[in-house]
């Protein structure tokens, strides 16, 4: 299968985002992607006030993305926030285009390195697939790159690409880390996993403040864990196959979803 990681650097205007989504979708079609994968928080970056900017999943910028990935007949997936109940939002992704329609509610919080997303998101409690092209794929955002247990989950229902959106915090030593937990889900669950995080905003001029606003280096991961292809801090459109048939040979070779007892 082709995708393509859609590295951008997210605005506060979402109006602004959906620009940078079109653009990105309309070249990765001509590429011959059938999948495009944007970071966690495209709509809007980190670092306002999401509540103003959370929308339902029928709301505007949801059908905006909905028509481009419809126009361009693939598969999109992208970060966007949600109104919750509670009067906080849900940290959503879309997946939406080429007979898919669905989206998942990121269940790690990331209260961590001082920052604490659960002030104002509300977390999800589901797992979520989807299918391309006959191919179970899962979803995964960000922080749930933390957990194995998530990704052994999507493994065992059937997924073999775990796409995860991100918006990575900066900071000593995170690259090393984001680089270590990609490639430590795939050799946990034996899927691929492309994780497409948001470019450093500094690379365009933009500061990154507390919030975690990305530091780049979107890649694919195979299911033995090695770094299949990887993009740099600045803004960037990867597109690359993903061997599928090596998540068969992985599991045949390293079946640590059946071998597993906790």
């Amino acid at each position: 299968m082709r995708i393509a990681l859609a590295q951008i650097v997210s605005t506060p205007s979402p109006a602004e985002n959906l620009e940078l989504v079109s653009a990105q979708v309309t070249a990765a079609a001509a590429d011959g992607a059938r999948v495009v994968v944007f970071p966690e928080a495209t709509m809007c970056c980190f670092g306002v006030r999401l509540g103003p900017v959370a929308e339902p999943l029928d709301g505007p910028w949801a059908t905006g993305v909905r028509e481009i990935a419809a126009d361009a007949g693939l598969t999109v997936v992208a970060g966007m926030f949600t109104p919750d109940p509670d009067g906080r939002v849900r940290n959503t992704l879309l997946a939406t285009g080429g007979g898919v329609e669905a989206h998942y509610d990121k269940i790690h919080l990331f209260d961590a390195f001082g920052f604490a997303e659960s002030d104002t998101v509300a977390p999800g409690s589901e797992i979520a697939t989807i299918t391309v092209d006959g191919v179970t794929v899962g979803l995964a955002t960000c922080y749930d790159l933390r957990f194995p247990g998530l990704f052994q989950k999507l493994g065992d229902a059937g997924a073999r690409l775990v796409l995860t959106p991100a918006s990575w915090g900066a900071g000593p030593g995170k690259r090393e880390q984001w680089d270590l937990l990609v490639r430590a889900r795939a050799l946990d669950s034996t899927c691929v996993v492309a994780a497409c995080d948001q470019a450093d905003p500094t690379t365009v001029g933009r500061e990154r403040g507390r919030a975690p606003t990305g530091i780049g280096a979107s890649l694919v991961a195979s299911p033995f864990g090695a770094i299949v292809a990887q993009l740099g801090e600045e803004p960037g459109l990867l597109v690359t196959d993903v061997d599928l048939d090596g998540v068969d040979a992985a599991r045949r070779a390293i079946p640590v979803l059946a071998n597993r007892r906790f």
